[in-house]
This record gives C-alpha cells, sequence and structure tokens, in this order.
C-alpha cells in the first residue's frame, strides 16, 4: 500500500518537476523473478527507477539508514532491506536471493557506488554471482540527469531533465565467469546510454 502510494506521488513530482520519460518498459518481466540492473550516480537514483519500473523492485540500502525506527519503518514498507557495505554481508545476499526465488525484481547497481562525474564504471563481479545463482532474466536499464539534478556530494536539488531507458532482456549461459556477466551488463548499459535500446 505505502509503496503504491509512495510511486504514484514520485511520478507527480518527477514529471512535473523533472520531465521524467520512461522507454522500453515493455522488457521488464510481468511475472516471475528478475534483477535490473542499473548506472548509479545520485542518491535520487533508487527513487527514480523504482517509479519508471512497471514491476515492484526490492533493494539493498545501506544499515546505518535502519538506525532511526520510523525511518526504517518506511525503508522496509518500499521494499528496502539492509546491507552492512563493505563486510560482505551473507545475510543480505541471502535476502536478495530469497527476494527474487519469491518472484520480486532485484534491483541491483553493478558499480556499487555512485559515479562522481555521472560516467559509467566497471562492474563488480557480485552482480555476476547473483545471476548465476538465480538464474533470472537481467534487464538492463540507464538512468539520465540525475547526476545533474543531485550530484554526488550535494544536498540541493537543481533543475534539470530525467529519463529512463530500459534494454532487453539477457539470459546469461551457466557456468561463465562473474567478472564477465558483470562487464557484459556494463556494456549493455553503455550502449543504452548513447541511446541504443
Amino acid at each position: 500500500m505505502l509503496y503504491n502510494l509512495g510511486k504514484f506521488l514520485s511520478f507527480v513530482l518527477l514529471k512535473l518537476f523533472f520531465g521524467l520519460s520512461v522507454s522500453g518498459k515493455g522488457s521488464v518481466p510481468d511475472s516471475g523473478g528478475f534483477i535490473l540492473a542499473t548506472n548509479h550516480a545520485s542518491n535520487i537514483d533508487p527513487l527514480v527507477i523504482g517509479v519508471a519500473s512497471p514491476q515492484p523492485l526490492h533493494f539493498m540500502a545501506k544499515a546505518e539508514l535502519f538506525g532511526n525506527p520510523f525511518f526504517a519503518a518506511v525503508l522496509r514498507a518500499v521494499n528496502a532491506f539492509p546491507v552492512k557495505r563493505g563486510t560482505g554481508d551473507i545475510q543480505a545476499i541471502r535476502e536478495a536471493i530469497r527476494r527474487v526465488r519469491s518472484g520480486g525484481g532485484l534491483l541491483i547497481f553493478p558499480e556499487g557506488g555512485r559515479s562522481s562525474d555521472g560516467s559509467i564504471g566497471r562492474g563488480h563481479e557480485g552482480i555476476g554471482f547473483l545471476a548465476e545463482k538465480l538464474n533470472v532474466p537481467i534487464v538492463p536499464a540507464y538512468i539520465e540527469g540525475t547526476a545533474h539534478v543531485l550530484p554526488k556530494g550535494s544536498s540541493r536539488l537543481r533543475p534539470g531533465r530525467v529519463s529512463v531507458r530500459f534494454g532487453k532482456k539477457i539470459l546469461f549461459e551457466r557456468r561463465m565467469p562473474y567478472q564477465a556477466v558483470a562487464d557484459k551488463i556494463m556494456d549493455e548499459i553503455r550502449q543504452l546510454s548513447c541511446g541504443s535500446n
């Protein structure tokens, strides 16, 4: 309930103030688990991609954000779950796997952290591990404009336009090296950044 209400209100705000446009939504599966992999340049990326996706998304949020009970309740209501960054949090990985196997969509930022200048970096092999473990479709996506609207290190929103492009689903063969999977996904995201899908 809170997820859908938040998504609707966020859509209205993003459309009114940032002209949000979305293309390729048909690539997101109608049912069953999947991984949505996208670039990451701003703190508002989870909000933007959550609004753009036609299916609900689950995502990891740094454990420190769950310190406040009220904020933690809000995060859980919008399908977030905690991860201890930099520790190889096995519990968070198990929770991610559980949610996808239950038919959920898992939002992953393969680069791990936000880009400092909006450029697309190298993906970490963690997404390769999840792709191998789960054997579900990977949907690449590219978020454009958020690096300008709310740059890394800034707390003030700027005027600008935001868009999301979803690419075609990818299914990987089993036993591919994890880093090769990550590299392929990032290549697809880079193609989307050039307007190709």
